[in-house]
């Protein structure tokens, strides 16, 4: 059904790992497929005109690029001139051909402001034709190989567009598309990093000083916290001090809500200020922060039909420190051991069981943009497609507000 709309959106990173652009990737049903193009124009359609006209760009993209896949028949329909044009670029898809008539159209396109990309770009004769009209080439490393990678790229040398690296995996994949002079990357690498050696995470300056200037103004608890929330340094600080063993108290800290009232403002501004002096420009890749965030709001929001408040609280936790392990390159296990953190919320970062596992489960599920896996998981939760869809977008809009990446 066409109501059943999933989204999902990977950060597209620079060299120095900042978040310049989304793919949006969108699902009009489980078992959509490339092959569907007439079904995918009608279902797309549907999807792009809510998102960017009934729901607003500004918050699903930030400042940021929206790189869509389009196919030959979405070229041809008037709805793209609904969009922004200036905020999107379209990525042609390999199928679509450079007749005399489409290459007319993507010119007119570009003159509303459109930038084109062109997806798994390999040189073929139906897709090197389009090379002269491309702001972006994409190029697949895992299809390629990384042989064939450097074997395209030396081919590529006499062309303007900039190189997105596709597929992109591990640190050394990472490393080595740079050397290449890949411009921009995208991947798991970014999304779902491989746990390294142990390092620590600390919160921005600035962040702190924002919280600092709020607690010595006596603002909002609310307010406190949404800034604690949107740094995941700060949460992870913040429970770890007040659930040590050394802090004396006899019940287990489960909230950031619940932390902050058990610490007080005065305690809070102490520990803000000592804070500040060990607070540096923070190392972790910001689209893995966002990651990370998003991940904290989306599980909160899927468990707020289900799950009491105080639950929802640790639904936030659960998500936010479902990357801890990545941010702070050592095992999930060694980093719980120091957080005293509840079983439950130690069960769904270990394990993804218990309580709150199958909504993180199904949070990473959209991340991915798996439409059988969010469709497997949400129906084993009783929870219709419409409800992820409406929670994911929320997410995404409220991570969006907060400024980050």
């Amino acid at each position: 059904m066409q109501n059943q709309a999933f989204i999902g959106r990977q950060p597209i990173v620079d060299l120095q790992q900042k978040i310049i652009g989304y793919e949006l990737l969108f699902r009009h049903s489980a078992d959509a497929s490339a092959a569907q193009i007439t079904s995918d124009l009608e279902a797309g359609s549907n999807v792009l005109f809510n998102t960017f006209s009934n729901m607003d760009a500004n918050w699903l993209l930030g400042d940021k690029l929206a790189f869509i896949n389009v196919a030959a028949p979405m070229l041809e329909s008037d709805f793209l001139e609904l969009l922004p044009a200036k905020r999107v670029v379209l990525e042609l898809i390999e199928s679509v051909e450079a007749t005399p008539e489409l290459v007319a159209r993507i010119q007119a396109l570009r003159h509303m402001g459109f930038r084109f990309a062109l997806d798994d770009f390999d040189h073929r004769p139906i897709n090197a034709d389009l090379l002269p009209l491309a702001d972006f080439i994409k190029v697949d490393i895992r299809e390629l190989g990384l042989d064939g990678t450097a074997t395209l790229v030396r081919s590529l040398k006499s062309s303007t567009a900039k190189l997105v690296a596709e597929k992109v995996e591990t640190l050394a994949e990472f490393k080595f598309c740079k050397e290449l002079g890949f411009h921009y990357f995208q991947g798991y690498y970014f999304a779902h990093p491989e746990t390294l050696a142990a390092k620590i995470i600390n919160p921005a300056h600035a962040t702190v000083l924002s919280l600092l200037n709020k607690v010595r103004n006596n603002a909002d608890v609310k307010d406190i916290e949404t800034g604690f929330k949107a740094d995941v340094a700060l949460s992870f600080k913040l429970l770890r001090y007040i659930n040590s063993v050394g802090f004396g108290l006899s019940c287990e800290i489960q909230s950031i809500r619940h932390a902050l009232a058990i610490l007080g403002y005065q305690q809070l501004y102490r520990w803000l200020t000592l804070l500040l002096a060990t607070a540096g420009n923070d190392s972790t890749p910001p689209a893995l922060m966002k990651t990370a965030i998003t991940r904290g709001r989306l599980t909160e929001l899927l468990g707020q039909d289900y799950l009491e408040k105080s639950e929802r609280d640790n639904l936030f936790i659960v998500g936010i420190f479902s990357l801890l392990d990545a941010m702070l390159e050592m095992p999930m296990d060694d980093i719980l051991e120091k957080l005293y953190l509840p079983e439950t919320i130690c069960d769904a970062l270990l394990t993804r069981q218990g309580m709150y596992g199958p909504f993180l489960a199904l949070t990473i599920a959209c991340e991915s943009a798996d439409p059988g896996e969010i469709e497997t998981i949400a129906a084993s939760m009783a929870m219709n497609p419409e409800q992820v869809n409406k929670a994911h977008l929320e997410a995404l809009a409220w991570v969006e507000q907060l400024g980050i990446g």
